[in-house]
């Protein structure tokens, strides 16, 4: 009866090692969740996340309203971030989606999809050969479900041509010469 005791104990022990190390083999990304990550908002965003960006594999993470890609993590999506305000960032459109580009920090770029409510940010390191113009592009659709509540404009975009109107200037005479310098 003692030896079988131990044989179980020894099986239920040995179990538990292998299951401790298959798992330690599948770990989460550690992440950090955004402020706001909680926002329903949110949810409807990560469970239509693609399960690979630009032939990175979706991986598990560790933190609410995230996403990750890639093994090394080489793209890492937060959603409920406090959203920026009007900007003179870069500021492009793919597929409905605006997004403000942040290449300051170089291999590592910041992608934030502006105008939407919660906010949301991407971050892709260029240095593991992965593009970020491929990234948002695949997440455009996923990310289109946020609130949008401004759009990226141009100066083109708020100059009103009637505010000219079609009249020539008339304060300045075409043939007036300086007064006598004399």
């Amino acid at each position: 009866m003692k030896a079988r005791a131990v044989r179980s104990s020894a099986l239920i022990l040995a179990a538990g090692a292998i299951a401790m190390t298959l798992s330690g083999c599948a770990t989460d990304v550690p992440m950090e969740p955004a402020p706001d990550a909680n926002n329903p908002a949110c949810a409807d965003v990560i469970v239509r996340l693609p399960s690979s960006v630009d032939g990175l594999d979706r991986r598990f993470t560790n933190a609410q309203a995230t996403g990750a890609w890639g093994d090394p993590s080489s793209v890492l999506l937060y959603c409920g971030i406090e959203p920026s305000g009007p900007t003179t960032d870069s500021c492009v459109t793919v597929n409905g989606v605006d997004w403000i580009i942040d290449d300051s920090r170089a291999p590592l770029f910041r992608f934030e999809a502006y105008g939407r409510n919660p906010g949301l940010e991407v971050i892709v390191n260029a240095d593991e050969g992965v593009s970020g113009t491929n990234v948002i592009t695949e997440l455009s659709g996923s990310v289109s479900k946020l609130p949008q509540e401004r759009k990226c404009t141009a100066i083109t975009d708020s100059i009103d041509d009637s505010q000219f109107g079609d009249q020539p200037q008339t304060d300045v005479a075409p043939d007036a010469k300086p007064k006598d310098e004399g």
